[in-house]
């Protein structure tokens, strides 16, 4: 696959939405190598959009795709995951203090609580955030690869100041865009962009879906792969506090998500019986890649390197049994 690949060449055009999640997106990064090692020539990405961490990666595979190969887009984003694990003994004590907080907090433990904007390790977090990406992925570069061929990208946020979801794609992808969608309140202050504050994109539409449905007809998808951080479904009531704590973030990390994959299905009853054009509109076959390992909430900030590639490696092993699986239907 290519953003340049033959016009006349039949392809099944895919769409990529990869859920935010905090350090379980590192899941998303192993998916996503896997993926594209494994890549189908016969399948064309048309868009990759991802919300919080999820927006990393989603960026790190659309930039490594249009300045290189699917080989490059697997090596950015997992070595993008490699420099955000924990790095040195101070790194290490800050994030088992975070980690811990976060853990006795879901508990119920009653802790002192600061704005990020008393915060002075807040401001440098999002410094180290910021400077992993700028290393990675040269920002100045993207509106000139925002050709009609290329992969939609597209990344989510919530305006602060308006109560609405807002998206920014392709060539409105600055790292102010990707910071604002990883900006948990709690943890770091909003990012301004065009006079208006944004938050964390887990607020809304985690992960855009619509943005990716939103195109010409021979570029909408044919399947949209969702990768899904959040477990879908839970045996047994929760009656802990820690676990209605998990249940609670799960569960408000999922809504918006399904509300927009009720939207597809709902479209491709419309094309199946005819209520829509099939020439404009198309039906698009709905794949889950679920992180079937549960993890505490708390651990979405663990960014210990053993942790890190136990995530990576568990999507890996997904990405693998979806093709496995698709191949053979």
């Amino acid at each position: 696959m290519s953003p340049e690949q033959d016009a006349d060449t039949q392809s099944t055009n895919i769409a990529i939405a990869c859920q935010g999640g905090g350090s379980h997106t590192a899941f998303t990064a192993g998916v996503l190598a896997e993926l594209f090692e494994n890549w189908d020539e016969e399948d064309e990405l048309v868009g990759i959009s991802g919300t919080s961490g999820g927006a990393f990666n989603a960026l790190a595979a659309w930039y490594g795709l249009v300045t290189g190969d699917e080989a490059k887009a697997a090596g950015i984003v997992t070595d993008i995951w490699a420099d955000i694990a924990v790095d040195g003994p101070a790194d290490r004590a800050t994030n088992s203090w975070l980690t811990t907080l976060s853990r006795f907090e879901g508990a119920g433990l009653p802790l002192p609580r600061m704005s990020p904007y008393q915060n002075p390790w807040s401001e440098m977090g999002k410094d180290r955030v910021r400077s992993i990406l700028e290393r990675h992925i040269d920002f100045e570069e993207i509106p000139g690869y925002c050709k009609r061929t290329a992969p939609e990208l597209v990344v989510g946020t919530v305006n602060v100041n308006a109560g609405v979801f807002e998206t920014f794609t392709n060539e409105d992808v600055t790292v102010d865009a990707v910071l604002a969608s990883a900006a948990v309140p709690t943890l770091f202050e909003a990012v301004e962009i065009n006079g208006h504050y944004h938050w964390d994109g887990l607020f809304s539409q985690n992960p855009p879906i619509y943005d990716l449905m939103h195109q010409p007809p021979e570029r909408k998808p044919d399947e949209l792969w969702v990768i899904q951080i959040n477990p879908q479904e839970l045996e047994g009531e929760p009656t802990s506090l820690d676990e209605i704590t998990n249940r609670r973030n799960e569960l408000s990390g999922n809504i918006s998500l399904n509300q927009e994959l009720r939207f597809i299905e709902r479209v491709n009853e419309w094309v199946e019986s005819g209520t829509l054009p099939a020439e404009q509109f198309k039906t698009t076959e709905i794949h889950r890649l679920q992180m079937e390992q549960g993890y505490d909430a708390s651990t979405k900030l663990d960014r210990d390197p053993e942790f890190i590639e136990e995530l990576v490696t568990e999507g890996r092993d997904k990405a693998a049994a979806f093709l496995d699986e698709r191949a053979e239907s």
